[in-house]
C-alpha cells in the first residue's frame, strides 16, 4: 500500500492562492493515478482533480476548472495542485488519493485505494 502525505494547506483570503503537495512513499507504476478530493463540514467528499500517470491526462470538477491545476513531479513521485482565485466555497479538508487505473476517468472515490490524512484549506477574509 502506498502511503500518501499531504502538505500546503492554510488560511487565505478570497482571490488568493495556495499550492498543495502530496508525496507517495514509494515509486508508483505506469498505470497509477493520483488526485485530490475535498470534504466540507456536513457534506460528502467530492472530486476536485486527478491525473493519470500513463498519459498525463487530467480531469477537473467543473467548479474548479480554470482555477486549479494538477501537476506531477516525476523525480519526487509527487503530485501538486495549484489553487488560484480561491473562493469561500473552496473551504474544505483536501485529501490526496492514489490508485491503479486501467482506463476511464478517475473521478470517483472508489477509483482510489490510498488516501492521505487531509489538509485544511480555509478561504476567508
Amino acid at each position: 500500500q502506498v502511503q500518501l502525505v499531504e502538505s500546503g494547506g492554510g488560511l487565505v483570503q478570497p482571490g488568493g492562492s495556495l499550492r498543495l503537495s502530496c508525496a507517495a512513499s514509494r515509486r508508483t507504476l505506469i498505470r497509477y493515478v493520483m488526485g485530490w478530493f475535498r470534504q466540507a463540514p456536513g457534506k460528502e467528499r467530492e472530486f476536485v482533480a486527478s491525473m493519470r500517470w500513463s498519459d498525463r491526462r487530467t480531469y477537473y470538477a467543473d467548479s474548479v476548472k480554470g482555477r486549479f491545476t494538477i501537476a506531477r513531479d516525476n523525480a519526487d513521485n509527487t503530485v501538486t495542485m495549484q489553487m488560484n482565485s480561491l473562493k469561500p466555497e473552496d473551504t474544505a479538508v483536501y485529501y490526496c488519493a492514489g490508485g491503479s487505473n486501467f482506463g476511464g476517468a478517475p473521478t470517483r472515490t472508489t477509483d482510489f485505494s490510498s488516501w492521505g490524512q487531509g489538509t485544511q484549506v480555509t478561504v476567508s477574509s
